[in-house]
């Protein structure tokens, strides 16, 4: 059976197509620059890689062109679009709605569009991505998978916000999460690979340019760092994480700042770009070991950032077996990994510094051996997981 998944973004669609249930890729590929001049297409097939600039107007002109070339005569691996059996999309917010993966209908696209005010900048996107797929794949089910939907298991003390609860009951204001598709897959993972009794009480830590972490108990979300949108909890690559109200007050009031701007000082100005100048984390370490203060500075932020989420989920979960590191800096940074695990060992972290510094595309361990808790490095996929719950509900 084969699955396509996109992740439409608002210039871009990311894709791969699974040959299920085996999760063979069989081709991936990237369409970025969407309504811009000169926007592009990768389109990889085993280990060839081929590309394309051209004019690209909308999304749909952009899937159209994913469709050519899957169906190209030469570098194709479909014969008819009607070969794709489902069409996976990942939807970034699902609200209180869905706390599962569904079969898209047009009261599920109807639910999307009215989740626009809490996920503007996806949502949309998200949308688009799915109409455009019911007009090209037009035989395959669309189905939907929410980063919100891991985390629909927390508990109300966890999600929950100390303000009138008719803000819960009338508007959905309440702590959602994200990143959910990739902590669910790496905690899976981790629950195979360490098995089921040494893997009750896990934190999984995903640090990309965005960042959250999730505390698991017996496999399911407790509680997670982000909130009603993905600006809370750790410090991220332009998004300020936790902050004090009084300061946003402040800063408004002081500045004249209107709502919007306000939104864009702290989703994409502050964090590591605010603190640095930069906000790519290879940027920001090498920075820091040049001896840039300010880098070196925002780098122990973050980090003591994650650690304070760690000791305050370990009370949460009232136990530890196993720390997660994963997306693109919690797999390939040490510096953060080494950071992030010092002076945890009341917890029962302890790092081994020369398996920190080892690369493998496979799962490692990466703990001393006198730490208590297990430290893992489990490589992300949330195309793969996409794939495998569309899989489940359709086969």
């Amino acid at each position: 059976m084969q699955i396509l998944v996109i992740n439409s973004g608002s210039s871009s669609i990311k894709f791969q197509l699974f040959n299920m249930p085996s999760q063979e890729v069989l081709c991936s590929g990237l369409v970025e620059r969407i309504g811009l001049e000169e926007a592009h297409i990768t389109y990889k097939k085993s280990s060839e890689k081929f590309s394309q600039t051209t004019n690209i107007p909308n999304h749909k002109i952009g899937l159209k062109l994913v469709a050519e070339y899957l169906l190209d005569t030469k570098i194709g691996v479909i014969n008819s679009t009607d070969d794709i059996i489902a069409v996976g999309h990942r939807v970034v917010h699902g609200g209180s709605s869905f706390s599962d993966t569904v079969e898209i209908t047009s009261e599920v696209k109807k639910e999307i569009e009215n989740l626009f005010s809490l996920a503007p900048l996806h949502n949309p996107a998200n949308l688009q991505g799915i109409e455009v797929a019911e007009e090209i794949f037009t035989k395959a089910k669309q189905v939907a998978v929410f980063d919100t939907a891991f985390h629909q298991s927390m508990p109300i003390e966890a999600y929950k916000y100390a303000i009138k609860s008719k803000y819960l009951e009338e508007h959905n204001i309440r702590a959602y999460g994200f990143h959910g598709t990739s902590h669910k897959y790496v905690s899976q993972q981790a629950i195979q690979y360490l098995g089921t009794e040494n893997s009750q009480n896990i934190i999984s830590i995903h640090l990309g340019n965005g960042g959250s972490i999730t505390a698991i108990k017996n496999g399911k979300s407790i509680d997670t760092s982000m909130g009603l949108a993905p600006l809370n909890g750790l410090i991220m690559g332009t998004r300020s994480g936790d902050i004090d109200p009084s300061a946003i007050f402040f800063l408004q009031e002081k500045l004249g700042l209107e709502g919007q701007k306000t939104s864009q000082l702290l989703n994409k100005e502050s964090g590591m770009l605010g603190l640095t100048g930069f906000s790519d984390m290879r940027d920001i370490t090498a920075a820091a070991e040049s001896g840039n203060t300010s880098c070196k500075e925002a780098l122990e932020m973050a980090a003591y950032r994650i650690k304070k989420y760690i000791g305050s989920y370990t009370a949460a979960l009232n136990g530890l077996d196993a720390i997660i590191f994963t997306a693109g800096i919690g797999e390939n940074s040490t510096v953060m990994r080494q950071l992030s695990c010092a002076n945890m060992n009341t917890f029962g972290i302890e790092l081994d510094n020369e398996k920190n510094i080892e690369r493998s595309g496979d799962i490692r361990e990466i703990q001393a051996s006198s730490s208590k808790v297990k430290i893992l490095v489990i490589p992300t996929d949330e195309e793969a997981e996409i794939a495998n719950q569309a899989f489940e509900l359709v086969k």
